[in-house]
């Protein structure tokens, strides 16, 4: 039935935009949520009416409203406005940008805003391209990304622009878009579908008006009164190809299927989330995390191979790095399980939060800087190396935490051995001289 369904809501929608591209605000104050932005007197919205941006970058997860914001900013500004999206541009395209840019701002006084959709997919070379023109003010840069531009975007551009986090949308923020969405496709809606909509939008308003617009079709169009059952009948629609399990579900099973070692359940979901048109990049993510979080020194080479399987979606791209995720899951699905290490940074966080091992023991401490002798720095420190067996019986912990112990390696794969090792190294203390270490050991 939900073939169906996706059909006919299909067959009403290729005829118009879709609802959230008509919904697209045309004034700031049509915009719902990021108050603290761009509300009233709020930093970005002064900037923004007064048309005096500098660069920026828009950071947030999909559907918070980045590209909208951008439009509106088109709207506000006496400046050319151009728009590119990393994923397809290049550095030719910039080019082109960049000399258009410097035409009109000599012939007729005009600057130019470039909107760059997708920043984190510009390579260096790319975002290197556009440094010269955004540091001489020549463009002024929006970038929009969903990753974190402290490890995507090259630190040189990052330094010239102004950096706004744009955090999901709130239930309330996602309710008021699907009531004027409602408004807008002249239909009624009951509270408890409201609900169900936007319980599962998860702060993203184009997913939320995606499955509104399905939900009208459903209930019959204009006039009509959308019910629960048409709300849940649109998000199956939406993610038909997710069978009864909507896209949170399949990821969950996947995640314990590789904790529970089931190698065929684990590439039964991978093959359904593919089928269903999942991001491959979200996919690898989520295994480099187990990696580590479930597996971690029982077996090391999980996370080389995760990161491999990360590294290949991006170099290779779908359909050929189903192959690399298909082996990434075969490996950590067979792989031996630990969680220690997530156990270990777990307590060694919660003492750090509470305030302790603040200090840093004296013979820990730097002694190569000028002075740091007649503190007594580096004093008692044993260099582990002058013993045959590369360890020493020293204290490295602060002294209020002589007895912490957060590594607990577990009886699985490699950890066996490193709980032997560290069973011997605490049962042979080694005894050895305390020497004027040399300025290398220290």
């Amino acid at each position: 039935m939900s073939d169906l369904f996706a059909a006919a809501a299909a067959e009403v929608m290729q005829r118009r935009a879709p609802l959230a591209a008509r919904l697209r605000p045309r004034r700031l104050d049509d915009l719902v949520g990021h108050e603290e932005l761009l509300g009233p007197g709020a930093p970005l919205r002064t900037l923004i009416e007064a048309d005096r941006l500098t660069s920026l970058i828009l950071w947030g997860p999909p559907g918070c409203g980045k590209t909208t914001l951008a439009r509106l900013i088109a709207n506000h500004t006496e400046k050319q406005f151009e728009t590119l999206s990393a994923v397809s541009a290049s550095v030719k395209d910039v080019r082109v940008i960049i000399e258009g840019a410097q035409r009109r701002l000599g012939e007729q006084s005009i600057g130019t805003i470039l909107f760059l959709d997708e920043v984190h997919r510009f390579n260096k070379a790319q975002q290197d391209a556009l440094l010269p023109s955004v540091e001489d003010g020549l463009l002024i840069l929006i970038g929009a990304t969903t990753e974190n531009p402290y490890f995507e975007v090259n630190a040189p551009l990052l330094s010239r622009s102004n950096l706004f986090r744009l955090n999901e949308l709130t239930d309330t923020a996602i309710r008021q878009l699907l009531l004027r969405g409602v408004s807008h496709e002249e239909a009624s809606i009951a509270d408890e579908a409201v609900d169900h909509l936007t319980s599962r939008a998860d702060g993203d308003a184009r997913r939320a008006l995606t499955a509104l617009e399905v939900a009208v079709v459903l209930a019959g169009g204009q006039g009509s009164q959308v019910e629960l059952n048409h709300a849940e009948q649109a998000l199956d629609a939406r993610a038909h190809r997710y069978g009864d399990d909507d896209h949170y579900d399949v990821v969950s099973a996947f995640i314990k299927s590789l904790r529970g070692s089931d190698v065929d359940a684990a590439l039964h979901w991978l093959a359904r989330m593919l089928e269903a048109g999942e991001d491959a990049r979200f996919i690898a993510r989520r295994m480099v995390i187990l990696a580590s979080e479930d597996i971690g020194m029982a077996d090391p080479t999980s996370l080389l191979i995760a990161d491999a399987a990360a590294h290949a979606v991006e170099f290779v791209g779908l359909p050929e790095a189903q192959l690399n995720l298909a082996q990434a899951v075969i490996h950590l699905a067979t792989a031996p399980k630990s969680n220690a290490a997530l156990t270990a940074i777990s307590r060694a966080r919660e003492d750090v939060r509470s305030g302790r091992g603040r200090q840093v023991p004296i013979h820990l401490r730097d002694g190569h800087y000028s002075g740091a002798r007649t503190l007594g720095h580096g004093d008692g420190y044993i260099y582990p190396h002058r013993s045959s067996d590369g360890w020493v019986e020293q204290q490295y912990l602060p002294d209020d935490l002589l007895d912490a112990r957060y590594y607990e390696p577990s009886g699985n794969g490699l950890e066996r051995d490193i709980a032997g090792r560290r069973k011997d190294n605490r049962k042979d203390r080694v005894s050895v001289e305390s020497d004027t270490p040399e300025e290398s050991e220290i």
